[in-house]
C-alpha cells in the first residue's frame, strides 16, 4: 500500500477513463471533470472500461505520482453512476486495490458470546 498521510482525501472518478492517459492526461481530468487540484495532495482513482485496470494519480509534495493495478483475474468494484466522484478512505481504498467489494463489507465472523 502506498504510505498515505492520514488526512488525505482520496476521489475515485466515476465512469471509464482512456487508460492510455499518463501524468498530464489524468491531471487535466482532474481540473476539468472533477473539478480538484492535482496538486492538492488527494490521490485521484481511475478504472478503465474493462475495469481490470486502475491508475491512482497522486502528488506527494515533490511531484506527481502515478500507480496503476491490473487484476488478473475478476474487476475492480466501482460506482455504477457515469459522472462525478466519489470519496473515500484508505480503508476503503485498500479493500478496493484487493478486488474487495468496498461499499459493503461483510464480516466473515461474527461472535456470539462475550468472552
Amino acid at each position: 500500500m502506498i504510505p498515505l498521510p492520514p488526512s488525505t482525501r482520496i476521489f475515485l472518478a466515476c465512469g471509464a477513463t482512456d487508460m492510455r492517459k499518463g501524468f498530464d492526461g489524468l491531471a487535466v481530468m482532474t481540473q476539468q471533470v472533477l473539478e480538484e487540484s492535482p496538486h492538492s495532495g488527494a490521490l485521484f482513482a481511475f478504472r478503465g472500461k474493462r475495469g481490470d485496470l486502475v491508475k491512482l494519480l497522486w502528488y506527494d509534495g515533490q511531484g506527481m505520482c502515478l500507480f496503476s493495478k491490473r487484476m488478473d483475474r475478476g474487476r475492480f468494484v466501482w460506482p455504477s453512476t457515469k459522472t462525478g466522484s466519489v470519496v473515500m478512505t484508505a480503508a476503503q481504498l485498500s479493500m478496493l486495490l484487493e478486488g474487495i467489494d468496498w461499499r459493503r463489507p461483510e464480516r466473515t465472523f461474527i461472535p456470539s458470546l462475550a468472552g
